[in-house]
Parts: C-alpha cells; structure tokens; sequence
C-alpha cells in the first residue's frame, strides 16, 4: 500500500474520482456518492487498523494484511465489543471496503473458495451494518441512492458505476495505520467546497466559503483566550465548516482543540448527515460534538439551562421565510424586543436566537443581508433596542459575490453582551477582494485587515470609523455603512494655468501641421483640371484659417 497521500494529492485524486458521475447527474447529486462511499472507506479502513493493533499489536500492517486478521477473528466476542467501545460502529469482514474493493477486482473468495463477484446490494449491506450500530451512525447513508436510476438503468449498470467510482478511490491510503487522517480531513473540507462551486445556488444550503467562515471563526476570538474549554454553537450549521474552524484556529488564543465543544443545529437531513461525517473525518471526538437535525426557529434548542456559547458563528439563509407566529412573543429569545422579524425576512429572528444564546463574556458573528442596517417597522425596532443596550459592536461591509447562492453585498454584525460603551465600529471592507473565475474571494491581508482593525477601534480613512452612540441615535439608529464611511475619492483639482498652456501649445502645433500641409499641397500636379480646381480650393481654405 503506498504511503498516506499529502491533502494536495488526495484532493486531487478525490474530486477525479467523480468522473464516473459527472455524465450522469449533476454536482448536488453526486457529491453524495462521493463523499459517501469515501466516509464509508475512511471508516472501513479506520477499523481494519484498530483489528490489526488489537489482534497483532502492530500499526504497521497494511489493509489486505488487516483484512485476513478480521476475517480470522470475526467471531471474537471480546475483539467486536472492544471494537464497538472504541469505534462506535462496526461492519463485518465481508462489508469491508477492502473487501468490496477485492470483490470488484476478481480477488475475492467466499470461504469454501469460490470467487466472489460484486454487487451493489453488498455495499447496500455494508451501510446498513454501520447504521444499525449506534444511533450516532443512524441515515448518515441514506442520501447514497444506490438503486437510483441515474447510476444506471438496471442492477448491473448500477453496479458498473459504483464499481468505477470505488476503484477510483480504493487505492488511496486515507489514514495512516495509526488512525491519523488529518489530510483527508482538510481534503474531505476541499470536496465540499469544489461541489459547492459547481453546484452554484444550490450550495446556499450547505457551505460557507472557507475565507468567510475563517473571518467569521477569528472576529469571536479576537482579544479572547482559552487555555480550557471554549463552547461553540452555529444554529444553521450546514456542513459544519464554520464550527471546524474553531479546531483549526483554537491554538492562536491559547487554547487546545481537543478542549473545544461543538453545537450545531440543521434543518435539512442531508446537509445534517454531511455535518456529522465531516466532524468526525477531522478527528472530532463524539463527547465533543453536539449535533441535531431540528429547526432552530420554531424549536428553540440547545435549552438555555444546558449551555451558552463563548461563540455563536452563523450565515443563515438570507431573509427566509418563518411562521412569525404571535405565540414567538411570549418566547424569551425574542419577547425582550416586543416585536418579531417580519414573516418574509427572518434574518433578526435567526440573529436574536443566537444572541440569545451567548455568554455574557461571548462573541458573535453572524452574516447578513445589507437590509438589516436600514429596513423600518419591525425589524427597525430590534435594532434600534439592540443598540441601546450597546448590543452591536460592529459592522463589517463584505465584497459582492463571495458566496455561491448569491451574489449580492452581505454585512457581518459582530454582537457582545454587557459592553461598557455603545459605540459601533464600521468597517467597509466591500473593495478588498481578489476576482476569481465565477466568484470574489477573501485574501488573506483582506482577513488580517478586517481583524486588525476591529481590534484597534480607530478610524481609518475611507475605510473604519468608530460612532459614538450619539452620532447613531441622530442617524436615527441606521446603520447604513456609507453614512459612517465615507469612501468617496475626490478627483484631483485642475490647474487651469496648466490647462491653458498645453492649449496654446496645441494651437501652435496644428498652425505648424497645417502650414507644412499647405507646402505640400501646393507642389502636387495634375493634368485634370477639375483636380487642380479642388486643390486650389482647398489651399485657400487653409490659407485662410491660418490668417484668422
């Protein structure tokens, strides 16, 4: 088995592995297949090791050597709990992806030696064997369609296409025999974002762009640290990459990763189900993660008296629709504001239950529509009360076309609880990006400039300006950006001395060109005197303007 392959090399050779479906159906669909099959290896692979440590005591063992172990030895009793505490799931010896893969290639044997041949009704099998192990394994296949007709129009055709798809992937080494697989981690991340790309509006539902969740990760732990536990919570969390980014930053305020505890809430089961293969592809442990498949509108969750949040991350659906039901007014997330988000724009409503759910210590960031700095009536009210309490810190305008299900300008309000001052620090950050193909992206001087200057709090010109509670009570609490942020450049004044010289100088230079035309004309001949005729008129015209 070749060595464990570098993220470069696995991400490449991963989103490859999709050509077997790409002509059959498009990206939204087959990102499932994909990153199902490769969960379920990653998961195959990881057991087969732990069987090999177990049984031989040995992390050096390659997977076919694993295999041959785990048959021998399947009707262990011990080794399968052993499995079960530690793993949490298992799969039989014949569900393997090691095994599958063999079966595909003519290797496999069935134990009175005749060959066994694949069929996609073993791979149906498998799924159900780590489902059925734990509740925290239950559906996570279920968006695999294995009998779709897309893959083919009967059992052998769609037994053909996912046979290509697994040997596109089955000699990849995922983890290393000790059961690290921090590459495919970040890979498996790089998957989700190269789907989200292709998929376009429909990956609104799924995926935050890297750079905006690392913005929106680093603004709730900016001047924070946390050598012990740090508690996490993204309410409309989709794939879970903006939680993640907690593990990859956590190190920068003294904290450590295994110490931070995740929260998330997911209203559609396929993204959910993608939330929870993604946590646990980058090592999350299952004490650590708290995830649950619910709308977080209607249902208010987690209960206030289990936990609040030293952060509370989120890019919700942009002025979605809610119930808005009257009832919502008696509940505390949003009764201290008296009104309720308008029923066609729930944007303050997902705003107001993640800040109702923060620490008085905490941070939050949450991405929006631009609407919500200026929009009347209802959602007016919430924001004029939310200033008043010195509720919102900042205000950060982001550059148009940074995500895939819209290319409208979003905004970034950062909230504490119990501030000293109610200031507000604007920051019109909508000029720093780079152009990509079909999308804009953060760069990273654009990320550390945003964070710099939210840290300092001081104005920068055309770019951040502190308002004083007094200016944003006289703008009648809106918070329009360009009403705080002036990033007008005036042209450069004309020098109109200058202007008048080069005019002169101009004037000369045709009285010179037409002069040294004239000469020329002159000495031209002609035989046609109908020519020479239009000629001399000419000359005399000229002649003329150079006398005036």
């Amino acid at each position: 088995m070749a060595e464990t392959l570098t993220k470069t090399e696995l991400e490449h050779a991963l989103f490859s592995a999709a050509d077997s479906l790409r002509s059959k159906m498009d990206a939204n669909e087959y990102k499932d297949y994909l990153l199902g099959i490769i969960f379920y290896k990653y998961l195959s692979d990881k057991l087969l090791y732990q069987v090999g440590e177990l049984i031989e005591g040995r992390t050096d063992l390659s997977l076919e050597e694993c295999q041959k172990i785990y048959s021998a030895n399947y009707k262990d009793e011990d080794l399968l709990d052993e499995l079960k505490e530690t793993l949490m799931y298992l799969v039989e010896p014949k569900h393997t992806f090691t095994y599958i893969f063999e079966e595909i290639n003519g290797e496999a044997r069935t134990e009175d030696g005749n060959i066994k041949t694949f069929q996609i009704s073993d791979l149906a099998d498998a799924f159900n064997d780590i489902e059925g192990t734990s509740e925290e394994f239950e559906g996570l296949f279920q968006d695999v369609q294995l009998y779709s007709q897309k893959l083919g129009i009967n059992a052998q055709k769609q037994t053909d296409t996912i046979s290509e798809v697994i040997k596109a992937i089955g000699k990849l080494k995922l983890i290393s025999a000790d059961g690290k697989s921090d590459a495919l981690g970040d890979a498996y991340e790089y998957l989700i974002g190269q789907f989200a790309s292709e998929t376009g509006k429909k990956a609104g539902e799924f995926y935050t762009p890297q750079k905006v969740s690392e913005l929106l990760t680093k603004l709730t732990l900016v001047g924070k640290k946390y050598p012990e536990e740090l508690t996490v919570y993204d309410p409309a969390m989709g794939s879970g990459s903006l939680l993640l980014n907690f593990k990859k930053y956590i190190n920068d305020v003294g904290g450590k990763e295994d110490n931070v505890i995740y929260y998330g809430q997911e209203i559609n089961i396929s993204t959910y189900n993608l939330a929870k293969m993604n946590m646990i592809l980058h090592g999350v442990a299952s004490g650590n993660q708290h995830l649950r498949h619910g709308d977080t509108l209607d249902e208010d969750w987690p209960p206030i008296s289990q936990t609040m949040f030293d952060a509370v991350v989120m890019n919700p659906p942009y002025s979605h629709n809610w119930s808005a039901n009257k009832g919502f007014l008696q509940d505390p997330r949003f009764s201290p504001y008296g009104v309720l988000a308008p029923k066609s724009k729930a944007d303050f409503a997902f705003l107001l239950h993640g800040f109702y759910h923060l620490k008085n210590t905490g941070t939050m960031a949450i991405v929006l529509p631009h609407g919500v700095l200026f929009r009347g009536a209802a959602e007016g009210k919430i924001r004029k009360k939310l200033l008043e309490n010195g509720s919102i810190d900042a205000v950060i305008g982001l550059p148009a076309n940074l995500f895939y299900n819209t290319s409208i300008p979003t905004v970034i309000l950062v909230l504490k609880k119990n501030k000293e001052k109610r200031d507000v620090m604007f920051i019109d950050a909508s000029k720093g990006f780079e152009k990509k193909k079909n999308q804009n992206e953060l760069r990273e001087e654009d990320i550390q400039k945003i964070l710099e200057t939210y840290e300092k709090r001081e104005d920068v010109d055309r770019y951040a300006h502190l308002a004083k509670y007094d200016e944003i009570e006289e703008n009648d609490f809106n918070l329009n950006i360009p009403r705080y942020v002036d990033t007008f450049v005036p042209e450069p004044p004309v020098d109109l001395k200058k202007v008048a010289s080069d005019l002169h100088d101009t004037d000369v230079e045709i009285e010179k060109n037409q002069k040294e035309l004239v000469g020329m004309l002159k000495e031209l001949t002609s035989d046609n005197r109908d020519v020479m005729d239009g000629l001399d008129a000419i000359i005399k015209e000229l002649e003329a303007e150079l006398h005036e």
